[in-house]
Order: C-alpha cells, then structure tokens, then sequence
C-alpha cells in the first residue's frame, strides 16, 4: 500500500519537507526529515522502482505524495527499534551481498560484448561449421506395411503421389498432397528424418514404420541451409559471450581466492527451513 491506513498526525512528529521546486536535485536531495533522518530523493527513486507492477503504470506525479508518506511512516516506526533485530541485520547482509555482486555481473558481461568479441563468436560459430541440409519431402500415410507396399506399386505403375495421398493417407498432411514442406535435422522422428536422408531428389522409399504408422516417403528438394545474419543471433550471441565471461571471471576469482567450504554431512540442509535460528 501507498497509504497507511491510520493517518498520523503532523503536529505530533517532527517532520519537515522542501517547499519549493529543487534546483539540480541529486540522489543526496534530502525531500523530507523525520526527527532528525532524512529522506532522500534517491531513497524515494528506488522506492519507487520497487513497487508492484500495476503501481509501476502510473505517472509519477500520481505516486509522489503515497511514496512521501510510505517512507515518512516506516521511518516513524523503524525509530521505534532501539537495534536492528538479528533476522533483519541478516537479511541486509544478504541482499547487501547479492546487490554488490550483482554490480560486478553487470561491469564484467558489459565489458564482454563489444562488436569484435560479437564478430568472433559469430564466426566461430558459423564460419567453419559443417554444411546443415534441409529437405523439401512428401509422405503418404497408412497403418499398415502391406499398405504401404501397395502404395509403392501404385506409384511405380505411374500413380501421381500428390493425388494418391490426398485419397487414401491418413495423416494431416494428406489433403495437401503429403506435403511437409521444408525442415531441418531433428525436427522429424529419426526413423523418418533416416528414410528422407537416404534418399535422392525426386526418389520414392521403402516403407517406413514409425510410431504414427507406415510411411511412403518422397523427396522433393534438398538445398544447404543458409547461416543466420549476425543480427538474426545478437542477442543469442550477447547472452553467450556474456555466460562466458562470467564464469571466466569466476573461475579466476575462486582460483585465487581463500575459501573454506563445510565438510560432507556438517549440516543436515533440513536446518535451512529452521527460521527460528534467526532470532537466537
């Protein structure tokens, strides 16, 4: 919530705020002072940031005087605490930690990518690599091998397949004339993808059996499949270089570092569901 919904009284609390509009405010702005603490602009941008998605819609001149009074009532009542309870020093230590690390994530994966390093992998992906086919294929579908044996002799005897797909396969194909279209490796069974492999453009196969059932299978085009463009795999590309770095930096940081880990069986991990530890 924005608001409280106890409204506390401004006679009551100490509790001052800038008046006028702020020239050249930074992060370090104080907007309001509670009892002697202030309140930053930058304590107010986060706070902002950290709100729910459907308060993240509105306009800013909407939220300024809910997020005021949010960070002026938690200070009234963080005042409350004489110490930080051992549970929330925790918790600041860990997101501490996680948020610092996070900073270095960022400066190492930025600092990754650049235009030459994009180039690099790009060719090293594409560059040399082995051709990849595609194949342009047909196939009738039947349940049994029997029927498919027939399909071939039909076929040799001069059957058009197209037709004779659309009148007796049972696949969904079978209304456009078996035809599958273009695919690559992978994309078919193996069975299947095995039989299209084998053949030549414009050849007829043996009859295959898959889990789907008998196939008479027809090769119609095969052709090299063209690498993507480099933009066609930024972002691909980015994410890899930048997964690379970071475990490039880690493994230099642990390598170097003095680490003491537990022993196997030191703790049963069922103690990380003991929240109670955290107020001993």
């Amino acid at each position: 919530m924005l608001k409280s919904a106890t409204i506390l009284a401004a006679g009551l609390f100490a509790v001052t705020s800038t008046a006028a509009l702020a020239e050249d405010p930074t992060a370090q702005t104080v907007v309001a002072t509670v009892n002697g603490t202030d309140i930053t602009l930058g304590e107010l941008i986060v706070a902002r940031s950290q709100l729910p998605a459907q308060y993240q819609q509105l306009p800013a001149e909407v939220l300024w005087e809910g997020l005021v009074d949010q960070l002026v009532q938690q200070q009234l009542l963080a005042d409350q605490l004489d110490a930080i309870p051992d549970r929330v020093q925790i918790a600041l230590d860990v997101q501490l930690r996680s948020m610092l690390a996070g900073e270095v994530i960022t400066d190492i994966t930025d600092a990754a990518v650049t235009e030459e390093t994009l180039q690099a992998a790009y060719e090293a992906r594409f560059a040399n690599a082995a051709p990849e086919y595609e194949f342009n294929a047909s196939h009738i579908l039947v349940e049994t091998e029997e029927e498919a044996a027939a399909v071939i002799v039909r076929l040799n005897d001069g059957a058009d397949f197209a037709e004779t797909a659309r009148e007796i396969s049972t696949g969904p194909s079978g209304p456009n004339g078996g035809e599958l279209g273009w695919f690559g490796a992978g994309m078919m069974v193996p069975e299947f993808e095995a039989a299209v492999v084998g053949l030549e453009v414009g050849a007829i196969s043996e009859p295959v059996q898959t889990q789907f059932g008998w196939h008479v299978v027809k090769l119609n085009d095969s052709r090299i499949k063209e690498a993507p463009g480099l933009d066609q795999v930024r972002d691909e590309l980015v994410a890899q270089i930048q997964q690379e770095a970071l475990e490039s930096a880690l493994a230099d940081l642990q390598e170097s570092a003095e680490i003491s880990l537990p022993e196997d069986g030191a703790f049963d991990p069922a103690i990380l569901n003991n929240l109670d530890l955290l107020d001993e």
